[in-house]
């Protein structure tokens, strides 16, 4: 898809990359949560969650342009387009995206568009859903009993043409992440397995991390396709494979319940700030 910008005009807006984190709204940055309250657009991801989209103002144009497996969703070049054509007619654009924009959040892709159209950006980090997920789960993702180091991929990534590489993550002591596994849990495990890594490694896949809606399942590797299969397994959901997995329940602090209960009022300034607005 072509561009359409301005020819020899400059775009009067500013485009903000900002990371919504998680889920649960406390995990939001300050700059972040700063920068939101003075958006005159916002164009978010199906990710973000509504506890933050509550939080922008009534006077912001917001536009939904969700990414989800499965589902019907914006085209890529079309949200691309959507940034260059704000930033000509607002102020202050926020490109809002769950989790942090640069892990598998397409934020560079975005970015180079708006390099290409001459576009003033700015790029705030959230808490990746690896981070925040393995946090609310009880989960470390390094130890140095257990895990020594810590891998991130997309379950996106087994192609033809570019064949996932198994092999390099069959070390017993590292932590892989999956993002985006759910419909790729048979191939990931059978692909680790053949690999060397045993189909005893303990393993998890948490949905709705960090929020009162959150899940676990646990298993083993061996397993996995069938804890994907689950019916009650809600999206999104991350999948942590590694031995740092057999730590979750007792070093899982969080319970989604009292969660649930705490939303009931505001607990939190920015929770009094959004309903005072």
């Amino acid at each position: 898809m072509e561009l359409v910008s301005m020819p020899g005009q400059q775009a009067k807006g500013k485009v903000w990359l900002v990371g919504a984190g998680p889920g649960d709204v406390e995990l939001l940055t300050l700059k972040a949560y700063r920068i939101l309250k003075n958006a005159d657009a916002v164009l978010y991801d199906a990710l973000v969650s509504q506890d933050i989209l509550d939080l922008i103002p009534d006077s912001a144009e917001k536009i939904a342009v969700g990414k989800r497996a499965g589902k019907h969703s914006a085209a890529q070049g079309d949200i691309n387009q959507l940034l260059v054509t704000k930033a000509f007619t607002r102020n202050n654009v926020v490109r809002l995206k769950g989790g942090d924009p640069f892990i598998f959040g397409r934020g560079g892709e975005e970015l180079q568009t708006l390099v290409a159209a001459d576009i003033v950006f700015e790029v705030v980090p959230g808490i990746t859903a690896a981070s925040g997920t393995s946090a609310y789960a009880g989960i470390p993702l390094t130890h140095r009993d257990y895990a020594q180091g810590v891998t991130f991929i997309t379950g996106h990534c087994q192609l033809a043409s570019r064949p996932m590489d198994w092999q390099g993550y069959a070390n017993a002591n590292n932590t892989l992440v999956v993002y985006m596994g759910i419909l790729s849990a048979n191939i990931i495990s059978e692909g680790l397995i053949n690999a060397g890594r045993s189909p005893e490694t303990p393993v998890a896949i948490v949905s709705n991390a960090t929020t009162s809606s959150q899940q676990r399942f646990m298993g083993k590797l061996g397993e996995l396709a069938q804890l994907a299969a689950d019916p009650a397994l809600q999206m999104p959901a991350l999948m942590i494979i590694g031995e740092v997995v057999a730590l979750a329940d007792s070093l899982n602090w969080f319970d989604p319940v009292t969660a649930q209960q705490k939303t009931a009022q505001p607990q939190t300034d920015l929770d009094i700030a959004a309903k005072a607005r």
